[in-house]
């Protein structure tokens, strides 16, 4: 995954999205940013300049805002994202980009959840690289180790403790019905699908209730997962929390928090760039359907010089006749964090030469200085490593406490 070292590194943080939350009764509330961000200079001042800070605030609809210091109680956030293949646009503005906004905001996990890239068959040679690769990734688009907890989903162990005791909760038939599980065990063939694959939304349940997550930044096509979550924690409330618990010792009540979704409405389902009506993926055979966050300067040239456009006179978001040009214009809007209405106004008389030449330099001077920041991570290991090892004992405490809980209430020998 490596690319060239380039001269200098900035993250523009001026990337205010507005997230819609679920209720857990089922009714929904605005999540939206109410103060402008700052931006912090990279430059030593006593501190690690690898670290970044960038400063944000959430609000309900209403005017009060979250606060965020020490002395407040702040809501938590978990996030991950698998390490296989390249990290690419999709993944960056779905999903990393977003938490860059939160992270002085909320309490946040983010890790890397190595457990379930190997729900399908998989390279052993290159999952531990892989592993390293995508926490570079996460500190260089702007991740503070500081302000979240970086850590690798296998080095907890936890996470697999949890999600035996949960499967023993789940019922099959919640299971059988994910989308997700139907779509890729069809694509590979009853003869080499795993029962992780079925019980994968197990473990991601387990990967949330863990950490006693207030809320969970999802795109579209996870809500269903998210769905199942949220039945499986007020499941298990049901069966073993309340009085049944306070009669074992415990403080009685729920054991779980149900999390809600986080779901950003611009950049959580970026398209392919050869059909715009299916998602950037990284299991898509052909490299030109993605922007990998590696990628060079002439690759990225090259592949929105040969992504899918149409033949209508103009650009213009939200015609349903037109889904790649409303896949490009997000992709622009989000990389030049100018508003919508922006966009439109700069790009609604362009002709696509025009608006292919502004996009890729729009993209390739984002990318840029992750992919310097990327090459200085690389070659220090040890900060890396460091990084891992210190993220992973922050979230086996908490970890470890909800465990203990769980099994305190199913009834087990206290340890």
């Amino acid at each position: 995954m490596s690319r060239s070292a380039l001269s200098h590194f900035f993250i523009p943080f001026n990337y205010s999205p507005r997230f819609t939350s679920l209720s857990s009764g089922g009714a929904s509330s605005r999540f939206s940013r109410v103060l402008p961000l700052r931006r912090r200079s990279f430059a030593p001042s006593g501190r690690d300049p690898r670290r970044f800070q960038c400063y944000c605030s959430v609000s309900d609809s209403e005017p009060a805002i979250l606060e965020t210091s020490p002395s407040s109680v702040r809501k938590r956030i978990v996030s991950g994202v698998q390490p296989t293949g390249s990290i690419h646009l999709g993944n960056y503005l779905g999903a990393i980009k977003n938490w860059i906004a939160l992270q002085n905001a909320y309490e946040t996990l983010f890790f890397i959840v190595d457990l379930h890239a190997i729900t399908l068959p998989y390279e052993t040679q290159q999952l531990a690289k892989a592993t390293r690769d995508t926490a570079a990734i996460y500190l260089a688009c702007g991740v503070d180790s500081s302000q979240a907890s970086v850590f690798v989903q296998s080095h907890v162990h936890a996470h697999v403790e949890l999600m035996w005791l949960l499967s023993a909760a789940a019922p099959i038939g919640w299971l059988n019905r994910m989308i997700q599980f139907k779509e890729k065990s069809l694509k590979a063939g009853d003869e080499n699908v795993g029962v992780a694959l079925l019980t994968y939304p197990v473990l991601m349940a387990s990967d949330i209730l863990l950490y006693q997550s207030d809320f969970v930044p999802v795109g579209e096509d996870q809500k269903q997962h998210l769905e199942l979550t949220r039945e499986l924690a007020q499941r298990v409330n049901n069966l073993y929390g309340g009085r049944k618990w306070k009669k074992l010792g415990g403080r009685g009540g729920a054991i779980f928090k149900v999390p809600e979704p986080l779901i950003p409405p611009a950049g959580a389902r970026i398209m392919s760039l050869t059909d715009g009506l299916s998602k950037m993926s990284k299991s898509a055979p052909s490299d030109q359907s993605r922007i990998n966050l590696l990628d060079s300067k002439d690759a990225i040239a090259n592949k929105i010089k040969r992504c899918k456009t149409d033949s209508f006179p103009g650009l213009e978001f939200d015609n349903p006749e037109r889904p790649e040009c409303n896949n490009l214009l997000s992709i622009y809007q989000l990389i030049s964090g100018k508003t919508k209405e922006e966009v439109i106004q700069e790009c609604q008389d362009m002709n696509w030469g025009t608006f292919k030449s502004l996009i890729t330099d729009a993209l390739i001077d984002h990318l840029h200085p992750i992919q310097v920041r990327y090459e200085e991570i690389m070659s220090d290991p040890a900060f890396l490593d460091g990084v891992l090892t210190e993220g992973a004992a922050r979230a086996k405490e908490i970890a470890d406490a909800t465990l203990n809980n769980v099994y305190q209430a199913m009834g087990f020998l206290r340890r």
